[in-house]
């Protein structure tokens, strides 16, 4: 590229003209949109790229495009107001700090709610098809701003549509599905057509002053459904409680570096990590069987320093799901919350748990299981969440992985929902250990107990004699299912001390990925 600081008096017209007109898409020719935006402690649609890519990398891709409005407004003022039909698009590299110039480029969409309310127009939807067609043929990642109020009803230039229905961009983006990361970041108001966008993709972030709805207000108020306020369609509590939004940040700075962070797991290996003391993990998991504990912290200890990064976290609270790094290397994670439902794995978490791993598998992420479930959620409130269909998608999702699982069992491996932790069956994981605190049954002890010893229970003459019988009866059968036991009849392949957890995770990972090579 040219040297900006050119003599232009040098330059022939036409690439003065050109630089004139390249210029009237930037924020500084926009300063009434830029301030307005400011305003409201909101970043510009430039700002957001500028900060997610490396410099120097962008190659952008239909920036003259203006809304197709020329037969009702003056084509100078498009060029300005209507600056590249309300979206920016092209390829950069990202996380060359971390990758070098080995960084996967990815393709770059971002909405521009600064033009018409960052609706969707006519070139809009050309310029979007565009770069999911480019990502699609060259195998590229996808960031997308999606920031909007969708579809546009005011270009007037085309005049041969009716429904304007045929727009393929939609489905464009929905085919990279398992194909490419899909990554969706969001701040502000998101509806109808941008809404669909941002549901669709692999992965979604929102910051806190988001709205997010399948319609906005005027809609809403068309389809004869009331009159709402945009502050009230989608927010952001909702749509993180219910699983529409992955990850929830403070502001547009913080969701752009969490879109960073995300794609780095798909481009790699790092080379240089630390970790932190694996002795500490001897001591994690309480010599107490019945009491609770974070399981997060075993997480951070033993996932490479900074690396973990958690997924709907209070979507589906009794199954974590996210990503972390072993060794530099790259790896989804799925893990039961003790302190949730005692770890149970109700039908919200098996939701959430199926989708994350058909995502991963398709992207080719290996997976690291740490369990410790007394199964799945049970009892009539669970049905009438349809635990059925629900959890069974979850041994669905875990039939079809190709890409290595590695368990490590915390402490309680029981019945469905452990299988269903890792992959459907215990025979699944290329490797499948236990910490000494592991303890394995069809169900759970308690239960098993209750329901094998139901008539000697009833035959204790008083409440206190049978309390002794019950604890008698859990410790022998603890005795029988303990890890040792269930290694030593090979339903599962080891037992470690959890301070060599990391070594075992390396090495069989090393050794799947090896095989994967070789196939």
């Amino acid at each position: 590229m040219a040297d900006e600081a050119d003599d232009t008096g040098a330059l022939r017209p036409e690439l003065l003209a050109l630089r004139e007109r390249l210029a009237r898409s930037g924020d500084e020719a926009r300063a009434v949109e830029r301030d307005k935006r400011h305003r409201k402690d909101y970043r510009t649609a430039r700002e957001n790229l500028s900060d997610l890519v490396d410099a120097g990398s962008f190659q952008e891709y239909g920036q003259l495009a203006v809304a197709a409005q020329r037969s009702r407004r003056d084509y100078d003022e498009l060029q300005v107001r209507t600056a590249g039909d309300g979206i920016i698009t092209g390829t950069a590299r990202i996380n060359g700090a971390l990758f070098g110039e080995a960084a996967t480029r990815a393709a770059v969409i971002v909405n521009d709610y600064s033009v018409l309310a960052g609706t969707q127009g006519f070139f809009h939807h050309r310029k979007l098809d565009r770069l999911c067609e480019l990502a699609e043929r060259l195998r590229l990642p996808v960031v997308m701003y999606t920031e909007g109020g969708g579809g546009r009803p005011g270009d007037t230039d085309v005049l041969t549509q009716i429904a304007g229905l045929n727009v393929p961009s939609f489905a464009a983006w929905a085919r990279l599905a398992g194909r490419v990361p899909r990554i969706a970041v969001n701040n502000g108001y998101c509806f109808a057509g941008n809404a669909a966008l941002f549901g669709c993709a692999d992965f979604r972030i929102a910051t806190r002053r988001s709205w997010i709805g399948m319609a906005g207000p005027a809609m809403i108020e068309g389809g004869g459904l009331g009159r709402f306020e945009p502050t009230e369609i989608g927010p952001i509590d909702v749509q993180e409680r219910n699983g529409v939004v992955d990850l929830v940040v403070e502001d547009e700075a913080a969701a752009t570096a969490a879109a960073r962070q995300l794609l780095g797991y798909f481009q790699g290996d790092l080379p240089e990590w630390d970790c932190a003391d694996q002795a500490i993990l001897r001591d994690l998991v309480p010599e107490d069987r019945r009491w609770g504990y974070p399981v997060r912290r075993v997480i951070e200890t033993l996932a490479d320093t900074g690396s973990f990064l958690e997924l709907g976290r209070i979507h589906g609270r009794s199954v974590i799901t996210g990503f972390l790094r072993i060794d530099g290397r790259p790896m989804a994670l799925l893990a039961n919350d003790c302190q949730q439902l005692g770890g149970a794995v109700d039908a919200e978490a098996a939701d959430k748990a199926a989708r994350f791993l058909t995502t991963c598998n398709a992207l080719g992420l290996p997976l690291l299981s740490l369990t410790d479930t007394p199964g799945f959620m049970v009892g009539p409130d669970s049905e009438a969440q349809a635990a059925v269909r629900r959890m069974a998608s979850l041994f669905t999702a875990g039939a079809a992985l190709t890409v290595p699982v590695i368990a490590i069992f915390l402490r309680k491996g029981y019945g469905l929902g452990a299988m269903a932790m890792v992959g459907g069956s215990f025979a699944e994981p290329v490797y499948a250990a236990a910490w000494p605190t592991g303890e394995f049954g069809g169900m759970g002890l308690e239960g098993a107990v209750r329901l094998g010893y139901s008539k000697e229970l009833a035959a204790e003459p008083d409440e206190a004699s049978r309390a002794a019988l019950f604890e008698r009866l859990v410790a022998k059968l603890y005795e029988v299912g303990k890890a040792t036991e269930a290694a030593a009849h090979l339903e599962i392949d080891a037992v470690i001390d959890p301070a060599d957890t990391r070594a075992a995770i390396r090495e069989a990972l090393t050794g799947a990925l090896g095989a994967q090579r070789r196939r």
